[in-house]
């Protein structure tokens, strides 16, 4: 098989990322490339792809791009659901010399809402000041978008032949939860588009500055899921007046119970109250504590494993951007503290019996039932490499995001489909931001015009490069 190995795939994104790290002039495009992208981020700010708007006006927007640079007719397709006219997606094959199983980029298109009134500036005009980029979308994620289709046209342009088919997806409605959701759609009704051996998501990973200094560069491996219960509790009753001080309280009992949880650092013990799952899982919040905050890895050396356990956590606590990819102990709400029906994050490669019994045996309280509502959206963690686990670069991660809300039962998550598909898939972001800027969904989205133009050719390389054979 042509396609770039797993090993192949970690040294060329350790290489990719190194080249942000480098002298500004050294990991920014050329001139005529740096304004291309520019010019294709703003053209797709100003698009509105919100929900109501939909994605489909961008997706010809890129579709023209690409026929006018080069690509054939038959290569570049946009693909519409019927019942979904607005929510359009596109797919760019792009050829390679030889046989092989293709290489699959994926970026959506679709942004959340955002008011006029809440921003300083126009959410739907990129707006360049003070060394920012601010408008909808700018990191979440046309930045993205406007990075792979800069490199898709720049490589075209240079009569670049990869050693197998490159393909990439444009897709429609992420943001929204998915009643199109793009990549789920394509390979339920159009698996031949985007059929791959390895998938390269740019909505997810990227690096961390932390007071300014570059401290880390994640991939994404694995995504965060969840699953609900109803838990009861029985009294022996009487006046709602004159409530038995021994009646259990079951959501501050269940409150309780999801903040006593905890994410394993080190090798698996036999805390029941502890949740399981993959290593690279367990590795994640070690690695974390290695980007700074109050809680280092220097200051867990030498420390009983609980306490090493307790400062990790803390740290992670800190990284308002990440914390979310951990799923225990809940932070910005207890996850099961309502009397049915709220989501308890599930670790990859954990399972809803043991989730349940970890709940079970942290509310210890025999008057207190656990009942699985329904069976969870499970998405697989993807091969790891040895520097995941050792904590070398780069670092790999969950996602934190769209996968933990009440109501998402019956939606597959971004990445879901593609893993579940067998396409192992990472989050590989050329974009290095602030550890505690948060405004991804917020009022001014922006993005650093200097970190924007270093993702271009970050992007650049990483597509060249995985056109490249083994």
């Amino acid at each position: 098989m042509n396609t770039p190995s797993l090993a192949a795939l970690t040294l060329l994104l350790i290489g990719a990322a190194a080249a942000t790290e480098a002298e500004p002039a050294a990991s920014s495009p050329p001139a005529a490339d740096r304004e291309l992208g520019r010019s294709i981020l703003k053209e797709l700010v100003e698009i509105n792809t919100n929900h109501e708007h939909g994605s489909t006006e961008a997706a010809n927007a890129i579709a023209r791009r690409l026929l006018s640079s080069g690509f054939a007719a038959g290569d570049v397709v946009v693909v519409v659901p019927p019942a979904h006219p607005t929510k359009g997606n596109v797919v760019v094959r792009y050829h390679g010399a030889a046989g092989g199983t293709p290489v699959l980029f994926l970026g959506h298109l679709d942004v959340v809402d955002a008011k006029r009134e809440d921003w300083s500036v126009d959410p739907f005009k990129l707006t360049e000041q003070d060394g920012w980029f601010y408008g909808r979308g700018t990191i979440d994620m046309k930045d993205g978008d406007a990075a792979l289709l800069e490199a898709l046209v720049r490589l075209r342009r240079e009569g670049y032949v990869p050693a197998h088919d490159l393909i990439a997806a444009f897709t429609a409605d992420e943001e929204a939860g998915g009643d199109a959701n793009g990549p789920e759609f394509l390979l339920k009704e159009h698996r031949a588009l985007v059929e791959a051996g390895l998938v390269i998501n740019l909505d997810g990973g990227g690096g961390a500055f932390k007071n300014g200094r570059r401290v880390l560069y994640e991939i994404g491996t694995s995504e965060k899921t969840y699953v609900t219960y109803t838990i009861e509790t029985t009294s022996p009753g009487g006046h709602g007046s004159l409530p038995d001080p021994t009646t259990p309280s079951t959501g501050s009992r269940a409150a309780s119970a999801a903040r006593g949880l905890q994410v394993p650092v080190a090798a698996d013990g036999d805390d029941p109250r502890q949740l399981q799952g993959t290593r690279g899982a367990r590795a994640w919040p070690r690695q974390r504590g290695h980007a700074g905050g109050r809680a280092g890895p220097a200051r867990c050396r030498g420390r009983r494993p609980p306490e090493s356990q307790r400062l990790l956590q803390r740290a992670i606590a800190h990284d308002l951007r990440r914390n979310a990819g951990v799923g225990w102990p809940r932070r910005e709400r207890a996850a099961a503290a309502r009397e049915s029906h709220d989501p308890v994050p599930m670790m990859p490669g954990d399972s809803a019996e043991h989730v349940q019994a970890a709940l079970v045996a942290t509310l210890n309280d025999p008057r207190i039932t656990v009942t699985l509502d329904a069976p969870p959206i499970v998405s697989p963690e993807s091969p790891l490499t040895r520097g995941c686990l050792a904590g070398s670069p780069p670092s790999c991660t969950r996602c934190g995001g769209n996968s933990d809300r009440p109501g998402d039962g019956d939606r597959l998550q971004r990445r879901s489909p593609d893993r579940n598909a067998g396409m192992p898939s990472y989050d590989a972001s050329g974009i290095w931001i602030e550890m505690d800027e948060n405004r991804a969904h917020g009022r001014d989205e922006r993005v650093g015009q200097q970190a924007f133009d270093e993702s271009v050719e970050y992007t650049y390389r990483l597509v060249k490069a995985m056109g490249s054979p083994d």
